[in-house]
C-alpha cells in the first residue's frame, strides 16, 4: 500500500464530524483496502460546474458532512471578500440520502461565520431555491441535489444574487470559492451556529401561476397526468395546476412522493427508456390529453402527448422550439413585455434561431449549461436539449420543470379548443422552417484519458463527408472565437446536417449532437429524417472508435 494513503485517510477521519463516515474510513485502514482508499483520497471532490457531486460515502473525493461543511466555509468567505460582511444566503435541499443533513450543516456554517441563513422547508424543487435568491434578494444560495443523477449521489449547487439575478456561478467565482475552500480548517473545526438562522417561505406558486396564466376558464377541459419521478417535485406541480385552473390532473401514485431509491425506475430521468412506462399507463387509463415528467429535483421537464390516438413523447428539443414559438407569439402579441430575445446552447437544435428570427426577436447561442443560457441579455425563454426550459426569467433564471409543465399545460389547452396537439405545432414549425431532427449519441468510457484521445483523433483526422454529404464546416471551439474556449467540434454538411462532438463535463463520456434537416412540404419527412439520423450514427460510431 502507498505508505502515505493510510496517514491521509486517518487524518481524514480523526477530523470527520460524522460518526458514520469515520468508521467508515477506520474500517477500510483496518481492512488495507488499497483500492477503495485510493478511491476516496483521490483528490478532493472538484469544486465545479455550479458547485458539487459525487457519490455519497466518507472521504475528501465524496459527498460527505465534512465536504458540505468545508465547501459552505469556503463560499461564505468568498462572499465576505466580495459580496458583504454579512451575506445572506438561501438554504434549500431535495430529499436524496443526505440531504436534510447537508442542508443543516450548511445553514449552521452561513450563522456561524456572521451571514445569515434563509432555509427553506427540506424537500423542495429545486427551481424554488432558484427563485428565492431572487424574490428575497440575497446575496447567494445553496440547493443540495444530485438533479436525475443515481440514487446514492449527491451534490451543493450554489447561485449567486446582485447582478447574476440568482443564476448559478461561474468563472473566476468558482475558481475563487474552490481556492477559499482549500483554506478551510478541518471539518471539525469549522465553526457552526443556529443564531442566525430564519426559517422562510416563498410565494413560488403563486408568482409562477400570475405569469403563466392570465385566464383560466379553459383549462379544466384538459386531461393531465403527472409524474413527480420520486422526486420532490409532485406536490408543488399539483398546486401550481390547481390554482391555474387545471382540475382534472392524475398524479402517478407509484412516484408521486419522494423516494431516494427511485424505486420504479432504472435511472431516475424522464427522457430515459422506459421511465415513462407508468405515466403511460396511466393515460391510457384515464384517456388523457398530455404528460408531463419531472426529474426528482424538477428542475427538468419532459412532455408527452396523445396526437391522433398515439403517444408521442418529444426530445428536448423538440420541446424547446413549441415552448419557443409559443413564448415568441406572446412576444408578438405583446412586445412591450420584458425579455425579447430566445436562447439556447450551442449542442442544442439550431430551430429557435429560426423561431426568433420570424418573430423579429433576438438570439444567443451560448455554451452548455444553464449558467451561460441563463445570462443571455433580455431573456424571454432558454433551454437546452436536456429537457431543461427557462420559461420564466424574470423569476427563476435556472432551468424550472414545474413553470415548463404549467406552460405546456396551459398550451396544450388553448391548443385543444381548435382541435390541435403540441405535435401540430411542430409539424408546422416543420413547413415553416424545414424539419429539424435531432438526436444524442453517447460514448460511455472507463478510462478518461479515452476522452481526451477521441477529441485528439477527432482533430487529426476529422470526418469528410456525413450522410453522403460533404463536410463544409469544422469549428474547434477549444480555439476560443465568439464564445468562451471549451473542447468541443462542430462539422457542418453541404446539406446542412450538423454533428457536434465533446467530452461531457460531468461523466465520463464522450457525448455527440446529431441534427439533420430536410426540407418539407404539407408532409414531414419524419421516416426519411430518422434514417438520416441513423446514418449518421453509424458513422460516428466508426469515427469514434469507442465501443
Amino acid at each position: 500500500m502507498n505508505p502515505e494513503l493510510p496517514s491521509t485517510a486517518r487524518a481524514w477521519a480523526e477530523h470527520d464530524p460524522d460518526p458514520a463516515t469515520k468508521q467508515e474510513i477506520l474500517a477500510l485502514i483496518e481492512e488495507d483496502n488499497e483500492a477503495e482508499l485510493a478511491s476516496r483520497f483521490a483528490g478532493p471532490l472538484e469544486f465545479g460546474t455550479a458547485g458539487l457531486r459525487g457519490r455519497i460515502g466518507a472521504g475528501e473525493s465524496r459527498m460527505n458532512r465534512a465536504v458540505v461543511l468545508r465547501a459552505t466555509f469556503g463560499l461564505v468567505s468568498w462572499l465576505k471578500e466580495n459580496v458583504s460582511e454579512h451575506p445572506r444566503v438561501v438554504v434549500g435541499c431535495d430529499a436524496r440520502y443526505g440531504s436534510a443533513q447537508f442542508h443543516r450543516d450548511a445553514a449552521a456554517v452561513v450563522s456561524a461565520l456572521g451571514g445569515t441563513a434563509l432555509v427553506l422547508d427540506a424537500k423542495q424543487p429545486t427551481p424554488v431555491t432558484a427563485y428565492a435568491v431572487r424574490a428575497l434578494d440575497a446575496d447567494a444560495g445553496v440547493m443540495v441535489t444530485a438533479s436525475h443523477n443515481p440514487p446514492r449521489d449527491n451534490g451543493y449547487k450554489v447561485y449567486l444574487g446582485g447582478d447574476s439575478h440568482g443564476s448559478q456561478i461561474i468563472a473566476p467565482v468558482d475558481a475563487g470559492i474552490a481556492a477559499l475552500i482549500a483554506t478551510a480548517p478541518p471539518a471539525d473545526e469549522v465553526p457552526t451556529s443556529q443564531e442566525n438562522i430564519e426559517y422562510i417561505d416563498v410565494d413560488y406558486v403563486d408568482a409562477v401561476v400570475d405569469k403563466v396564466i392570465t385566464k383560466s376558464d379553459n383549462q379544466d377541459g384538459l386531461r393531465v397526468v403527472a409524474t413527480a419521478m420520486h422526486g420532490v417535485g409532485g406536490a408543488t406541480l399539483v398546486r401550481v395546476l390547481t390554482k391555474a385552473g387545471f382540475t382534472n390532473v392524475d398524479l402517478v401514485t407509484q412516484q408521486a412522493f419522494p423516494d431516494p431509491d427511485f424505486p420504479t425506475v432504472t435511472f431516475p430521468n424522464p427522457e430515459e427508456p422506459g421511465a415513462l412506462d407508468l405515466a403511460l399507463a396511466k393515460a391510457r387509463e384515464v384517456d388523457a390529453d398530455i404528460i408531463v415528467a419531472l426529474d426528482p429535483d424538477a428542475d427538468r421537464c419532459a412532455v408527452a402527448c396523445k396526437h391522433e390516438g398515439q403517444w408521442r413523447q418529444f426530445t428536448g428539443d423538440e420541446t424547446g422550439a413549441v415552448l419557443g414559438e409559443w413564448i415568441a407569439r406572446g412576444h408578438d402579441a405583446h412586445p412591450e413585455a420584458s425579455g425579447t430575445t430566445l436562447a439556447n446552447s450551442i449542442v442544442s437544435g439550431r430551430l429557435l434561431g429560426r423561431i426568433a428570427a420570424a418573430h423579429g426577436m433576438g438570439y444567443v447561442n451560448t455554451l452548455t449549461g444553464f449558467k451561460w443560457i441563463s445570462r443571455a441579455p433580455e431573456l424571454a425563454f432558454g433551454y437546452e436539449e436536456a429537457i431543461g426550459f427557462c420559461c420564466q426569467p424574470d423569476l427563476v433564471r435556472d432551468k424550472d420543470g414545474v413553470s415548463a409543465a404549467l406552460t405546456l399545460c396551459h398550451m396544450a389547452a388553448e391548443l385543444k379548443k381548435e382541435s390541435k396537439t403540441l405535435v401540430d405545432v411542430l409539424e408546422e414549425l416543420a413547413r415553416t422552417h424545414g424539419l429539424y431532427h435531432t438526436a444524442p449519441l453517447t460514448f460511455r468510457v472507463e478510462d478518461l484519458s479515452i476522452l481526451g484521445a477521441a477529441m485528439d483523433k477527432l482533430r487529426a483526422a476529422p470526418p469528410t463527408e456525413l450522410a453522403g454529404s460533404k463536410v463544409v464546416d469544422i469549428a474547434d471551439l477549444e480555439k476560443g472565437g465568439d464564445l468562451p474556449p471549451t473542447n468541443c467540434l462542430i462539422f457542418v454538411t453541404e446539406d446542412n446536417d450538423r454533428v457536434i462532438v465533446r467530452p461531457s463535463g460531468t461523466e465520463p463520456k464522450v457525448k455527440c449532437y446529431l441534427e439533420v434537416v430536410l426540407p418539407c412540404s404539407d408532409e414531414v419527412p419524419w421516416d426519411a429524417a430518422r434514417e438520416r439520423i441513423g446514418l449518421l450514427k453509424e458513422q460516428m460510431k466508426a469515427v469514434i472508435g469507442i465501443a
